[in-house]
């Protein structure tokens, strides 16, 4: 990370106060392990805010989502249908399973995953013998997806769905929190994310079976022995206590944090509606997004790459949209269903600095020089 002087980042970690607090009682009592309070905590705050019966607190969001990919039972061989508009953690999970990624291209409204491209898929891929294992839903930028639509495509056919609601943690889809409506939600505390832990995810479900065994598989899978023993293969998943101090502090602020970033979102809709051609996304009818990052599509002609370097210029840090799976050279073999749309929103597409702590002097500057930049291009 860049940490120029004055620079103007495009989502810095926020601290509340007190997880300092958390971090040096785990210091003192010497909890400074993979196990200890914070970490019982962290999990009891997780599921009192998304009204989830379990979490398992991990060092991850992409272990998170591996864990319910084991779960599932979901094997070498197996299909698994992902969003092709995500980070690569969504689908990396897919290969580590030794599976293979089915990519299913976004709708116009959320710019999540597309119900009909999903039926379409599902459908082809039954026919050609292969009916998928699993899918892997994502709620980019913190805009839930059609989760109805989804599910109900998905039930149909008997498919679990796990939601990477990484970027969503505060965001609900009618009523819901995002993350609570799959078979299993996964969720990240990335340096980046809304709420941090330094590093660290969670996974979340209803199920206390699948709870109890993705605890046991994020600890190494050690059975009930008073040796080392193991029957089947773990990982070493399990979120630090000292990390998940840094959480529970963490938790404390982030209804005010998703305030703040709607905040952020508003300011700058309100300030650039004007400019011709200059599209926000809106929240559609049943959803309640965090506004983790505001985006915007630039107008036709203006390249997010130039506009981003003469932002640089400034000292503010900007992002292009995600360039979509299936075009991404690690995964251009895969199956891949839909009409290209990602793939267009990516060519115009550009995340505006959206960290909690920006000062409102932070959000006229952005707005000044995008003004510029864009009135000059």
């Amino acid at each position: 990370m860049d940490y120029r002087p004055g620079r103007i980042f495009l989502s810095a970690p926020h601290m509340g106060g007190h997880e300092k607090n958390y971090v040096q009682k785990a210091l003192e009592d010497n909890w400074v392990s993979t196990a200890g309070p914070n970490l019982t905590g962290f999990e009891h705050d997780i599921c009192q805010h998304t009204n989830a019966r379990h979490a398992v607190a991990v060092n991850s969001g992409t272990a998170a989502l591996h864990l319910a990919l084991r779960l599932l039972g979901v094997k070498p061989g197996d299909e698994v249908l992902c969003s092709t508009f995500t980070f690569v953690g969504s689908a990396n999970p897919v290969l580590y399973m030794g599976a293979t990624p089915v990519f299913v291209e976004s709708e116009v409204e959320t710019w999540n995953m597309c119900p009909t491209s999903l039926q379409e898929a599902i459908t082809a891929r039954q026919a050609a013998g292969k009916l998928p294992a699993a899918i892997i839903l994502t709620h980019l930028y913190g805009m839930p997806a059609k989760v109805k639509e989804i599910i109900a495509v998905a039930d149909a056919f008997g498919i679990p769905v796990v939601e990477d609601a990484a970027e969503a943690l505060g965001s609900r889809y009618g009523g819901h929190q995002a993350g609570t409506l799959g078979r299993m939600g996964a969720f990240s505390f990335n340096g980046n994310k809304i709420i941090t832990t330094s590093g660290g995810g969670a996974l979340v479900t209803e199920d206390e079976r699948l709870a109890e065994q993705a605890l046991f598989l994020a600890t190494q899978a050690k059975d009930q022995a008073p040796f080392y023993q193991h029957s089947q293969m773990g990982y070493s998943y399990r979120l630090s206590n000292v990390s998940a101090g840094i959480g529970r502090g963490q938790m404390e602020v982030l209804e005010r944090r998703v305030k703040q970033r709607r905040e952020i979102f508003s300011f700058y809709r309100s300030q650039l509606q004007h400019i011709e051609e200059l599209f926000f996304l809106p929240e559609p009818k049943a959803c309640f997004s965090n506004r983790w990052l505001t985006t915007v599509l630039l107008p036709p002609g203006h390249r997010p790459e130039a506009v981003r370097l003469a932002l640089e210029g400034e000292n503010i840090e900007t992002r292009p949209l995600c360039k979509p799976m299936h075009l991404q050279p690690l995964f251009a073999s895969y199956p891949y269903y839909g009409n290209n749309l990602s793939a267009r929103l990516f060519e115009r597409g550009l995340c505006l600095p959206s960290s909690s702590s920006l000062t409102e002097e932070d959000l006229e500057k952005v707005v000044k020089h995008l003004r510029r930049i864009l009135e000059v291009m």
